[in-house]
């Protein structure tokens, strides 16, 4: 069976807090682990009202201790924000809490505007995210004699290390160094099809034997497809907004799209969501089936942003259902 995972950037819905928002992802991370969910992601993004991960490690501890088995990471850090001994010392100290449970997502995307990059006192110097990725895996490896610096905790866990992308850098660079990867197709899906291939055809093994690529996906299931798509207009309604710039809380759904965007914001909006799964059960289980045939990942990560956490506690239970009943389809 495909390994299934959940990506959850602790959505904050209109009407509710952030306090709120967070306590939902506390109650979502056990119920995905009882449905089987491989892997438990939270993504950092700063200055946004709707989105409550801006502190990912420190969320990352906290699903950690409500759960026991699923592993918890970060889909992902955003590196250039950080120092890589900082980022190395947080996540040791994680994998120290947490043993063979963390994982660490890197992106070089900024997850914010330039007026948060330089409220993080992040630089405008030249890129430098290879040299700290390769940095940052030392401080997480065995300790080096002589080395001058040590990252305590950190040093020696070895914490697993991804690379993330939405384009061709992430995927040639995790081939360059070894290291699994995973493209962030749930909102920009253009290049996924040609990142994967580069990875798996330049793969050089390193941290990891052989490639391990994973493909985010949408998922908004429900009883109908009807009720799913009337769902979906939330995830649709955000987009609108982020494309508009009226960044805010994720909107309650409403009965007609139509009624607030029209044809040319609903194709852009349909293009950048395309890599989606909406509907029924059987619906969900037929499109998750002709993406998984279509790009082959080696592991799948759900993401559903749904105003009421009841209902998207069921959109990943349908979700997680689907993802096994298509286990001797995927395999064929």
């Amino acid at each position: 069976m495909i390994p299934y995972s959940l990506l959850d950037l602790s959505p904050v819905p209109e009407g509710k807090t952030t306090a709120e928002a967070l306590q939902s992802t506390l109650e979502l991370a056990p119920h995905a682990e009882a449905l089987g969910y491989n892997r438990y992601w939270l993504a950092e993004h700063h200055g946004m009202v709707g989105i409550a991960s801006a502190a990912t490690a420190v969320l990352i501890g906290q699903v950690a201790a409500v759960t026991k088995t699923i592993r918890v990471g970060a889909g992902g850090i955003m590196l250039p924000n950080h120092a890589p001994m900082v980022v190395a010392e947080q996540f040791g100290t994680l994998a120290e809490l947490f043993p063979g449970r963390i994982d660490l997502g890197l992106g070089r995307a900024p997850g914010s505007d330039r007026n948060v990059m330089r409220a993080l006192r992040r630089g405008m110097e030249a890129d430098r995210f290879p040299e700290d990725v390769v940095e940052l895996m030392g401080f997480l490896g065995e300790a080096q004699p002589g080395h001058p610096v040590r990252a305590i905790p950190g040093e020696g866990t070895n914490v697993p290390v991804w690379i993330l992308g939405s384009s061709l850098y992430g995927a040639q660079l995790a081939a360059h160094l070894g290291l699994p990867y995973a493209f962030a197709s749930h909102f920009a899906p253009d290049a996924l099809g040609e990142a994967l291939t580069i990875y798996r055809d330049r793969f050089r093994p390193g941290i990891t034997d052989k490639p391990h690529a994973m493909m985010a996906v949408n998922v908004i299931a429900a009883e109908t497809d009807a009720e799913a798509a009337r769902l979906f207009t939330s995830v649709q309604q955000a987009f609108l907004n982020m494309i508009h710039d009226r960044r805010g809380k994720l909107p309650a759904p409403i009965d007609d799209i139509t009624a607030v965007a029209g044809p040319a914001a609903l194709a852009q909006i349909g293009h950048m969501l395309r890599i989606t799964a909406t509907g029924g059960p059987g619906t969900v289980k037929a499109q998750l089936g002709a993406l998984i045939d279509e790009f082959r990942p080696d592991e799948v990560m759900l993401a559903g942003q749904i105003h009421d956490l009841g209902a998207r506690k069921r959109s990943f239970e349908i979700a997680a259902e689907a993802m096994r009943a298509l286990a001797p389809e995927a395999a064929a």
